[in-house]
């Protein structure tokens, strides 16, 4: 009979802090920590979202945030911002391994939403 793997504590903790960030508000939708190689760490998502898929691509934008302010010299990338037509997307670096992606409603205000990601983002550094 094989054996279930038990959940990693470490990662529970973050799908706990993920999900406290998306109930911080009735506007945030999605909360995801990624390592910079595009695996999902934890996340805490609607069912549309393709997990593997918003994985991947957070890590790619990082990166490329990361390239593109060392080449324009504009200092330590602090976050990648995406406005789409209906809501916002952050990405803010845990540390030198990993992101956090969030995404929000439009009428979410966006200080409130920064604010929420580095509450979290204190929390998470020492789990991933």
């Amino acid at each position: 009979m094989p054996s279930k793997k038990s959940p990693d504590p470490k990662v529970e903790k973050v799908r706990q802090i993920l999900r406290s960030v998306v109930k911080s508000s009735h506007d945030v939708r999605a909360a995801a920590v990624i390592r910079l190689s595009g695996l999902t760490v934890a996340a805490v998502t609607p069912h549309y979202v393709e997990q593997e898929q918003i994985s991947a691509m957070s890590a790619v934008m990082l990166l490329l945030g990361e390239r593109i302010t060392s080449a324009m010299r504009s200092g330590e990338l602090a976050k990648v911002y995406i406005q789409g037509a209906t809501g916002h997307i952050v990405l803010i670096a845990i540390g030198g391994d990993a992101v956090l992606t969030v995404m929000a409603e439009q009428q979410m205000p966006l200080g409130l939403l920064l604010l929420e990601m580095q509450l979290a983002i204190e929390k998470l550094k020492p789990l991933v």
